[in-house]
């Protein structure tokens, strides 16, 4: 009986180990935080957001309101009582538009999401076509973003295999007539002329064809878009790196702008001629494919992190195998578009706008794991304003079709300011350490999705900065150090539920503090 007994203890501790290792618990003796200043990692080159589909409107809008929606994406100043004004945005992305508005009904695409086009029938150019676009141009440009970058969803319906800018009827193949890629590339290169000779800006970067693996296949009446083979997506890219060389341009190109990380590594819900993305486009012995040889193309891939965040294994794992092949390569990864998707059900999915902290912090949780497991160098949000989706970083409120309404602010906002607003381009990321009370290294205790995600930075300047997720209900002890020993006093600015604390100012310490319950905290040094 005895010996059963014992048996029986020994199963129900092995069961018990089990389930202590393989669920996600907080390591709970962690006690510093420790910043490597000996090991750094990737360079930050840029924060965003897009201006899909509602600048279109917002850019028409009275300029009191188009000045607030403005300062809050891209203000870098602060007011007087030392609260950021905004949160600072490096990179603006600009949808350069295919022509499905000039079309209307027979677009077949719904009214909200239709784009104008620069180029006419006739072949003529109207640069005062995307009025309101245009205008938030003006207004980044005005508040000192740095980087712009244009992206397609379309090539201009002028060109298209069905005359339309959405894939209606079509398969999995490019939308655009064999004898036009030239044509369209023609296009994209007069467009960054235009751009900047009518209205002084600099398109810093062009991505041509945006998530062309989407297993859609961009049908129906959403929105512009058109699938593309990784052969076609290489022709396009090729073509227009010779228009550019040609016109002596300066602004580089963006691909692949893959749908779904698992696209770049393999092959998910497509045919392998949109699989494999990452070896096929800068693999050199890939030749149908191979773009690497292309002077203008940025040497990086970019992908949208959508898909990818549930579960907390999955999500590290395939961020980690991604920056292990995009290392092998030698080129770098920029994640370019995120927002809420129907999988997210930790947080209840897309529908419903979110103006608190839920969402907020499932989204910088993912910004963590992007720039942290994946080794991201840009960090991009898809729309910069929406409606009743989790899609928006603002909500614009309308009755009437967006002619005229209102904006109000999110805590998802102010979330990516924690990092977008102080961590500025060219900042280089630094490991961090967790410390247990005894200087021993506690494995992935900075690195915690359930509790602590603590990351580091060191900008042009000089100056570090340090962001730290609290995902916990809990109040966390926090201390911070830098591994050389330097001692720095630091101003904290805290985004949570807590009612005004939204990138609020909340004080400086020498390193010791706490971190308050679902909070995110940017500390910066003095």
């Amino acid at each position: 009986m005895k010996r059963r007994i014992i048996m029986l203890r020994n199963i129900i501790l092995s069961v018990m180990s089990f389930v202590a290792l393989s669920s996600y618990a907080a390591p709970e003796n962690v006690r510093t935080f420790v910043v490597r200043t000996d090991r750094p990692r990737q360079t930050i080159e840029h924060f965003g957001a897009s201006d899909a589909w509602s600048m279109k409107y917002i850019g028409l809008w009275p300029e009191n309101q188009q000045r607030q929606v403005a300062d809050w994406l891209f203000s870098t100043e602060n007011d007087a009582t030392g609260k950021p004004k905004g949160i600072g945005l490096s990179i603006w992305r600009f949808n350069l538009g295919a022509g499905s508005e000039e079309q209307g009904d027979k677009s077949e695409i719904q009214p909200g999401t239709r784009t104008e086009c620069f180029l006419n029938a006739d072949g003529t150019y109207d640069w005062s076509k995307q009025k309101g676009q245009i205008r938030f141009l003006q207004l980044a440009k005005e508040r000192g973003v740095p980087y712009i970058l244009a992206f397609l969803n379309s090539p201009p319906v002028y060109f298209t295999q069905n005359g339309l800018a959405t894939n209606t009827g079509r398969g999995g193949t490019l939308n655009l007539r064999s004898d036009c890629y030239d044509d369209f590339a023609k296009f994209m290169a007069s467009s960054i002329e235009g751009i900047e000779k009518n209205h002084g800006i600099h398109i810093d970067y062009i991505s041509p064809l945006n998530e062309p693996d989407g297993h859609w296949n961009w049908l129906g009446p959403k929105q512009e878009g058109t699938p593309a083979t990784t052969r076609e997506v290489a022709r396009v890219t090729r073509e227009l790196d010779k228009q550019i060389t040609k016109r002596k341009l300066s602004t580089k190109i963006l691909v692949n702008e893959s749908s779904d990380l698992r696209c770049l590594l393999g092959k998910h819900m497509t045919d392998w001629e949109r699989a494999n993305e990452l070896a096929a486009l800068f693999t050199p012995d890939s030749t149908d494919t191979y773009v690497g040889k292309c002077r203008n193309v940025v040497r990086a891939i970019a992908g949208h992190s959508y898909w990818t965040n549930t579960p907390l294994d999955f999500m590290r794992d395939i961020r980690h195998a991604l920056r292990d092949s995009v290392a092998k390569l030698g080129i770098d990864y920029w994640q370019t578009e995120l927002c809420i998707m129907g999988n997210d059900e930790e947080i209840g999915g897309g529908g419903g706008y979110d103006f608190g902290m839920k969402t907020a912090l499932y989204v910088a949780r993912v910004i963590h794991s992007d720039l942290v497991d994946g080794n991201a160098r840009s960090w991009s949000w898809w729309r910069s304003v929406g409606g009743d989706y989790k899609d928006g970083l603002i909500r614009a409120y309308s009755v009437d079709d967006m002619k005229t309404g209102y904006p109000v602010d999110s805590k998802l906002m102010w979330t990516l300011g924690n990092y977008s607003r102080f961590v500025r381009p060219g900042a280089v990321r630094h490991d961090v350490e967790a410390h247990a009370a005894d200087g021993t290294v506690v494995t992935d205790g900075a690195n915690d999705m359930k509790g602590i995600m603590c990351s580091a930075y060191k900008n042009k300047d000089g100056k570090w900065v340090v962001v730290a997720i609290n995902y916990s209900e809990a109040v966390k002890p926090f201390d911070v150090a830098l591994s050389d020993g330097e001692k720095l006093t630091w101003t904290m600015y805290r985004t949570s539920d807590v009612s005004g604390e939204s990138l609020a100012p909340v004080g400086s310490t020498g390193g010791h503090t706490e971190l308050t319950p679902r909070s995110v905290t940017t500390f910066v040094a003095m």
